[in-house]
């Protein structure tokens, strides 16, 4: 069945915190804030086809869209739409893919390269060879501190990490020769953007990969493989396997996945027009609050100020969904029990390099999510997040809805869709139909 799509839309995403949507149109791009929902900003000046979002500062990245005229896919844009001016453009080889940005780092991902570039004064600082990515699988973690590239690895995967990366001006390490997904393997690079060097490779899944996600503090990745039925956690840049979560049972496309900001829950939607929540266990290295990172909004150097019309839009982290989260932990004796257990397993796991054997891989089964909910119309692509102020699902739809649904963070369950709004309306709130 053909995707249901908006022809107008061209891109949609939460930006690192998931505060704002931006969206690329034929006509420009808009950003929106989540939370209290509405258009913020709208500049209608050529067609996009990717549109990111540094935070909620002023600072956006844009690229334009294929087969539209005066617009390059080729070509990138930094704007700060505070002052309505053009930081800097770059021209690629080939059509950029995607984006991934930081406060320190800028990622930018072709089909057969990831370029790498000081996002303070736009010097690039390394470039990666990969084998074919046409599907730009890749994750950027949001945190500068612990800041981490993950992507599929080449195959096989190589003894020497390092074999797979070159930097810019030397000879270019030999390609693995690779032909489409047959060549793919389950294997994730972690790629250091801090030291520019290889972290670790996880052998995640034995089909190829399909997507990848990491934590606001860089310290967990998601994965999942082309069947999508199991979805991974795994310890950055350690590469222990913390957590296994079944999806479903029948193979699904997997669109998106997101950790909350408190790395309590992750979302995961599918081509099945379900989305799944999965609860993560009580991790202290992993559930440092979100709010250090947007004390630090204005840390990046240059000009990228918050804009007055989305300021703001980060506060509260520190109470209202994070100390609710907080309340609803409990310490019961079955969960430590259950902790201890998973301490032996990552010991286990460890020591025999991060792969479990076949026989006790299939005694530990997945955990099933804590909530799910059905989209309200079938065949359309969807992005999911996890509200960063309240205890709410948010579901981007490629039709241009924007979905608001409440999740009960005790019970779990079923979640009950609260509002709907036009992604392309003017942005205020006549876009809502209860």
């Amino acid at each position: 069945m053909a995707e249901k799509t908006n022809s107008n839309m061209l891109f949609a995403n939460f930006n690192q915190d998931f505060s704002c949507i931006s969206i690329g149109t034929r006509k420009g791009y808009s950003v929106t804030n989540c939370d209290p929902f509405g258009r913020v900003y709208t500049m209608n000046d050529g067609a996009r086809g990717i549109v990111e979002m540094l935070f909620c500062t002023s600072l956006i990245v844009l690229v334009g869209a294929a087969d539209q005229p005066q617009s390059s896919p080729r070509k990138l844009q930094i704007v700060n739409t505070k002052r309505q001016s053009m930081i800097c453009e770059l021209l690629f080889p080939s059509s950029i893919l995607a984006v991934k940005l930081n406060r320190k780092s800028l990622v930018i991902v072709l089909e057969m390269e990831i370029y790498i570039y000081d996002i303070s004064n736009m010097r690039l600082l390394h470039v990666i060879e990969t084998t074919p990515n046409p599907e730009a699988i890749c994750a950027l973690s949001p945190s500068a501190d612990s800041s981490y590239l993950a992507y599929p690895s080449p195959v096989p995967s190589p003894a020497s990490p390092l074999a797979t990366s070159s930097t810019p001006g030397s000879t270019p390490a030999a390609s693995v020769p690779a032909t489409g997904s047959q060549s793919q393997s389950g294997d994730v690079l972690l790629f250091s953007t801090r030291s520019l060097t290889v972290a670790n490779v996880i052998q995640a899944h034995k089909a190829p990969l399909s997507f990848l996600s990491i934590n606001s503090t860089g310290t967990l990745l998601a994965t999942s493989s082309e069947k999508g039925t199991v979805i991974r956690v795994w310890s950055i840049p350690g590469a222990e396997k913390l957590y296994q979560f079944r999806r479903g049972t029948r193979e699904a496309r997997i669109y998106s996945m997101n950790f909350n900001l408190m790395s309590t829950l992750l979302a995961v939607s599918s081509a099945h027009d379900t989305v799944h929540i999965f609860k993560l266990g009580n991790n202290t290295t992993t559930t440092r609050t979100a709010s250090s990172s947007s004390s630090t909004q204005e840390s990046i150097q240059g000009p990228s100020s918050p804009p007055e019309s989305v300021d703001g839009a980060t506060q509260g982290l520190d109470g209202g969904y994070d100390a609710f989260v907080e309340k609803k932990k409990t310490n019961s004796v079955s969960s430590s029990l259950r902790r201890r257990s998973m301490q032996m397993t990552k010991s286990l796991t460890h020591s025999v390099g991060g792969y479990l054997p076949s026989t006790m891989k299939e005694m530990w089964e997945p955990s099933r999510d804590f909530a799910s909910l059905r989209l309200p119309t079938s065949g359309a692509r969807s992005i999911v997040a996890l509200s960063p102020t309240m205890p709410q699902v948010m579901v981007i739809s490629s039709e241009g809805y924007f979905y608001l649904y409440s999740i009960d963070l005790e019970k779990g369950g079923e979640c009950s869709l609260m509002k709907q709004y036009n992604l392309l309306d003017s942005g205020d709130e006549s876009g809502m139909n209860d």
